[in-house]
Order: structure tokens, then C-alpha cells, then sequence
């Protein structure tokens, strides 16, 4: 399967969408529609595997965040809260219906806030390693925890993480405070949505306790943590998109029933 590749221009902000489907659903709304947001720096690349997996069974979009995988920025900061709205318009405006929303690292403060905002189309949220862990929201603490992640990523996820940083300085170093000030522990207890947050065994960004609280704070919320690194997602594609579709069965026979 090929993505099918597109920008959507939202409010003047570039949004690149990759779909990725089951033969004849790359536009309908038959079913949930999986969206997967990038971390800061990184791009839809961040998520390949974990698509191509989640794609198996389901319509996917991985998105390309304004300023970010090579895209024109939007020469100023962008809130989480902005991001998540143009997120969810964009892909909305390609034909979708409910969407399930999958975000890593900074991708999961978007994700929350989209879920958030847009609690009419937005049936269940993953967040994948989310950021800031309470007490470290500092650039400082931040790389030194993103140094030792680099350790455990091995050579194929480090090449992918060094060439799209390259990519993004600028926008970078604009949404660096917006994602160090967003609290998404105040965020998460405000979604009516069954949150599930996904944590790698080896990740010394978002840490076990850390993890553990977000899903505490979640009126539904599910903690799981799969083996590996902050990009947990990319080294354990097949069991995060097990883990997707098994908690959308248990939310949907809770519904039902």
C-alpha cells in the first residue's frame, strides 16, 4: 500500500496529510478514522510503521504539523490548542466520521486539546509517551532526558529523528515553550473520551508515574506499557495497533451495552 499524499491549507496553515487504507476507503467515512500526530521536530515518518500496521483494518491519516517533515511554516508560535483544532479540520475536510485520535510525545497535548475541542467527532484518544512529565518543564531537562533516549532508539529511529529535526529548526524553537507551559494533566480529566495512554518500558521522557497519573486523571482512562524507547510506537507497530483496536472493542460493547 502508498500513501496518498495532500496539504490541506487550514486558516493559511499547511497541514500535509498521508492516508493510508484498505483498498477503496482512502476518502469515506464508513468507518472510525485513525489520525496519528507527530512529536515536536519529527513528522508523519515518526508513525510509518505503526500506520502501515494500523492500516491493516483501518482508514489512517498521519499528519505533517505546519513547519514541520519539510512543510512552510506558519512564521509563529502555534498553541497545542490551535494545532489540535487544524488537525481535526484538516482531516475532517478529506471525509472522515469519527475519528480516533493517536498522539506521541508533544503529538499527545495536540490530541488531547483536539479531543477536547472537537468532542463531537472525536470518539477516543492514545496518547503514545506524552510530554511534559510534572517537574521537568524545562528545555534543559527536556534535552537531557531526549540525550538518553537517544541511547535506546537504535540506529534506523535516530536517523529519522536527527533528519526531521534538521528539517524543522525553525518551527522547532518557536513551539518549544508552547509545549514546555502545556499542562496536559489539566487537559485530560476535561475529555469525556476513554483515554489510552501507552508507554514505553524504556522511555526516560514520559515516565512510569508519570503515565500512570494521566490515565488516573482520565474519567476513562487505560495505562499500558508496551517494551521500548520514548518512540515505543515505531519499535512495537503490530502490538500498538493491536492495542488501538482492542480498546476501541471494549469502548464500543461498554457503549452498547
Amino acid at each position: 500500500m502508498r500513501a496518498r499524499t495532500e496539504t490541506v491549507e487550514i486558516d493559511g496553515n499547511a497541514v500535509r496529510l498521508h492516508t493510508l487504507a484498505p483498498a477503496g476507503r482512502l476518502r469515506d467515512a464508513l468507518g472510525p478514522t485513525v489520525v496519528l500526530v507527530h512529536g515536536i521536530g519529527m513528522s508523519h515518518r515518526s508513525f510509518r510503521r505503526s500506520q502501515r500496521a494500523l492500516a491493516a483494518g483501518h482508514r489512517t491519516v498521519s499528519v505533517d504539523l505546519p513547519g514541520f517533515g519539510g512543510l512552510r511554516g506558519p512564521g509563529r508560535r502555534l498553541s497545542m490548542e490551535e494545532l489540535g483544532d487544524l488537525v481535526v479540520r484538516a482531516v475532517a475536510s478529506r471525509g472522515a466520521g469519527e475519528l480516533v485520535l493517536v498522539g506521541q510525545s508533544m503529538g499527545a497535548q495536540v490530541v488531547a486539546e483536539a479531543a477536547r475541542l472537537h468532542a463531537d467527532i472525536v470518539g477516543s484518544v492514545v496518547l503514545v509517551g506524552p510530554v511534559v512529565t510534572a517537574g521537568r518543564r524545562s528545555a534543559l531537562l527536556q534535552g537531557a532526558d531526549l540525550a538518553r533516549d537517544c541511547l535506546v532508539e537504535g540506529l534506523r529511529m535516530n536517523g529519522v529523528v536527527g533528519t526531521d529535526y534538521l528539517r524543522s529548526v525553525p518551527q522547532y524553537l518557536r513551539e518549544l515553550r508552547p509545549m514546555l507551559r502545556h499542562r496536559i494533566e489539566d487537559t485530560v480529566p476535561r475529555l469525556g473520551q476513554p483515554v489510552l495512554v501507552v508507554r514505553g518500558s524504556e522511555d526516560p521522557i514520559a515516565r512510569h508515574d508519570w503515565g500512570e497519573r494521566l490515565a488516573t486523571l482520565a474519567r476513562r482512562g487505560a495505562f499500558v506499557e508496551l517494551p521500548g524507547p520514548h518512540h515505543v510506537q515505531e519499535h512495537q507497530p503490530v502490538a500498538l495497533a493491536r492495542l488501538v483496536d482492542e480498546f476501541r472493542r471494549v469502548q464500543t460493547l461498554e457503549a452498547s451495552g
